[in-house]
């Protein structure tokens, strides 16, 4: 998320955070993607984190953006630490320890989602490669330990940095170790953005093993596929995971408020003030009894802040978030958006994805994407193996991308954004497999060779 909201519009009941969420809801005629992707900076020379400080810093990488680009930075205490599109909805923001985020803005077609990533990879190296970075397309920093990697000058990561530790074994790792890339997606109802939710949790672990892409950590190969994804099992199971309750009955925008209402807060902002409420509830601070601000009631901008602290393996504010990928290299970036997009977009390919998982019990679920990080298409969901799974899934996104019908300007639809994943289906392989063949192999047990094949 590129910068925290600033609405100072005063809550008074719960009904306006339903209402809030609910006014997600558009016309199928205005439904768009958005894609946010996050790469790791590197020094080029010598396959070192990039610090903020400095001239050839994370800073000066913002300050050259921003002349560039002509976009408006968002500042924090004198520091730049993002730059936001106000003509097109764009942002690009950092990540607690430098990586480098693009929010794009909501488009039409997934054709303009490359188009976008195109142009965003083509300024990026523009001011990048004269300050010596690079950036790397992995889930996860394949060599370097927590303590050598640099803090991002944010308010909201210093509290969350200090209280991470107290919920989990890896939420550090996860702040200032791995990258994702996300989509996001609209619904035309309550009960569009039901069915589309629980169809999206149960297949998560699909978009999972298609793009597992962790398989190191400092060096040494880690046992996973997606550590990425393994370390989201343990950073604070308060406000991550495979969200049960979302399968049952009454499951709505209510149901969503019910539970963030008692999903612990990180802070309040205030000005330019981040204050830490860390561990309280926003269900207290609606009653007004946040010890930190006795008295005081949240307002609109404090409600959208704490959704954006909420991590489960989709995510609902006014659109839906599919969050179970790792970061990959440019090519395959835009095939997330394809993926969901082919599947979620269209009537008939929502519904045969819903015929697959509507039997699955809530165990059953999580038992799956308990699994996916490590055993990857060979995770099993009652008699199926998950490849088989993800091979019905993509031809459900092929079939739904062709019935919509976006061509480019050279008359081609959607499917061909579908065509790295349909690679790593014919191979029978993860992308994480195929990079241990190459650490056994060509590479040598050295995961340096990966600063050059998966860059950006």
């Amino acid at each position: 998320m590129a910068r925290d909201q600033t609405d100072m519009t005063p809550l008074q009941s719960r009904d306006e955070l339903v209402a809030w969420l609910a006014a997600g809801v558009k016309p199928v005629s205005e439904f768009r993607i958005g894609t946010e992707h996050e790469k790791t900076p590197f020094t080029l020379q010598d396959h070192r984190p990039v610090p903020y400080e400095g001239a050839r810093g994370i800073g000066a990488l913002l300050d050259g953006m921003k002349l560039l680009l002509g976009w408006e930075p968002i500042m924090e205490r004198g520091n730049i630490i993002g730059l936001y599109d106000v003509t097109g909805g764009g942002a690009i923001s950092l990540e607690p320890g430098g990586q480098f985020e693009l929010s794009g803005a909501p488009v039409e077609t997934v054709h303009q989602t490359h188009s976008e990533l195109m142009a965003h990879l083509a300024q990026v190296r523009e001011i990048a490669t004269p300050l010596g970075i690079g950036f790397l397309g992995l889930g996860m920093t394949p060599s370097w330990s927590r303590e050598q990697i640099p803090v991002m000058p944010k308010g909201r990561y210093k509290i969350m940095t200090n209280y991470m530790p107290k919920v989990g074994r890896y939420g550090l790792d996860m702040m200032y170790r791995t990258c994702t890339v996300q989509t996001n997606l609209d619904f035309s109802s309550e009960a569009d953005m039901v069915k589309k939710l629980r169809v999206s949790v149960a297949l998560q672990p699909v978009a999972t093993a298609l793009f597992a892409n962790s398989p190191f950590t400092e060096g040494k190969v880690n046992g996973f596929q997606s550590f990425r994804s393994e370390i989201w099992r343990d950073t604070d199971n308060a406000r991550a995971g495979m969200i049960p309750w979302a399968f049952e009955e009454g499951m709505g925008f209510e149901r969503w408020v019910d539970y963030a209402l008692d999903v612990p807060m990180y802070f309040v902002k205030r000005g330019d003030a981040y204050i830490d409420v860390a561990g309280s509830s926003f269900r207290d601070f609606f009653a007004g009894k946040n010890a930190a601000l006795p008295n005081q009631r949240p307002t609109l901008s404090d409600w959208a802040n704490h959704l954006s602290t909420i991590f489960p393996e989709v995510r609902l504010k006014r659109y839906l978030e599919m969050r179970g990928a790792d970061g990959v290299p440019w090519d395959r970036l835009p095939s997330l958006s394809a993926f969901w997009v082919g599947m979620l977009y269209d009537d008939s390919s929502l519904d045969a994805a819903w015929d697959i998982v509507k039997h699955w019990n809530a165990q059953e679920r999580q038992a799956l994407r308990d699994d996916v990080p490590r055993s990857g298409f060979k995770a099993r969901i009652r008699d199926r193996y998950l490849f088989e799974i993800a091979k019905e899934c993509l031809t459900l996104s092929y079939s739904g991308l062709r019935r919509r019908g976006r061509l480019d300007q050279f008359g081609r639809d959607e499917t061909r954004h579908l065509e790295s994943l349909q690679r790593t289906i014919d191979a029978g392989r993860t992308p994480a497999e195929e990079m241990l063949e190459k650490f056994h192999g060509p590479w040598e047990g050295s995961v340096e060779p990966a600063y050059e094949e998966y860059a950006f």
